[in-house]
């Protein structure tokens, strides 16, 4: 009967007009106890999370202020081997950005994955020198890609970039890697004379010109961890990749979209607050304890 009752009391958290808070945010530390990623990356939370030191060999934590540092230690041990290894090339620090938060849970803004500790951003940018916390807080992004023209910024994209993305891919670990279609085509394009396998987990998604989105399987035996399904076969590098290309625009979708941005120009609203948007989807009964207190 409290189960059902902390379930009905979780949907009323989650849902309804007077949701503007994200309950995941109030927590400042992990839970204890063995880890667990509980259900999926999009709809989830961690159990017995860790938090990456701030500073290690070979890496840099930025924007720590956020406090999405924390993972389940699978991805701990990976980002600090991957760290170490990457150094041991002779390339410069890897800048990790969002991991999850203490316990998981969806971010207010920004990913609607990184809630199960296994999923964590590494800029593309290069760690030079060494920044100290409060210089991390406000590093710029090192955008890639020309936007415009669709295609990658040859003065920025460097053999080093392509290197770090074979290295991340290459490891056992990882089910896919989430980088903007362009920097997907340009590693393609390149070769690999020690195989392309690697290639089928570099996935295109839109948002990733400055980041590479890197996310582990489940780990071994944890069954309250849901999978995503495998990429498909191949390296990916065919017709798949080309749909993600802007399709040509009518002269009235011009039209249309020079309205909209004058329209917007003549607007003096402020932009609105973000909003907790998780209302709707019913999180899995142990991540609704974590929320209730029922879980510690």
């Amino acid at each position: 009967m409290m189960r059902v009752f902390a379930a009905v009391l979780t949907c009323a958290m989650f849902s309804g007009s007077a949701i503007a808070a994200n309950p995941w945010e109030k927590f400042d530390e992990p839970t204890s106890g063995p880890a667990s990623s509980i259900g999926s990356y999009a709809n989830g939370c961690l159990v017995g999370g860790e938090a990456l030191p701030l500073e290690g060999d070979g890496y840099q934590v930025i924007r720590t202020s956020r406090e999405r540092y924390y993972a389940h230690p699978l991805m701990i041990d990976y980002l600090v081997e991957l760290a170490k290894e990457n150094k041991r090339l002779g390339n410069g620090d890897l800048l990790i950005g969002d991991m999850s938060m203490p316990r998981g849970g969806r971010f207010t803004s920004g990913h609607s994955s990184h809630q199960t500790g296994l999923d964590a951003d590494i800029w593309l940018r290069i760690g030079d020198k060494q920044y100290s916390r409060k210089a991390r807080e406000n590093l710029s992004p090192y955008n890639v890609v020309d936007m415009q023209n669709y295609k990658i910024k040859a003065q920025k994209w460097t053999n080093e970039h392509a290197q770090m993305v074979q290295l991340a891919a290459t490891d056992k670990r990882v089910a896919r890697i989430f980088v903007h279609p362009v920097i997907k085509e340009t590693l393609c394009k390149a070769d690999w004379p020690e195989g392309r396998d690697w290639l089928r987990k570099v996935r295109p998604w839109f948002g990733h010109n400055y980041h590479m989105h890197v996310r582990l399987h489940c780990p071994k035996g944890d069954e309250s961890c849901t999978p995503q399904a495998a990429p498909p076969a191949g390296d990916g590098c065919g017709k798949e990749l080309y749909s993600w290309w802007p399709k040509p625009k009518s002269e009235q979708e011009k039209k249309k979209e020079q309205e909209q941005l004058l329209l917007a120009k003549s607007t003096t609203k402020k932009p609105a607050k973000p909003v907790y948007k998780d209302q709707l989807k019913l999180k899995p009964l142990r991540c609704q304890d974590l929320v209730t207190g029922t879980l510690q």
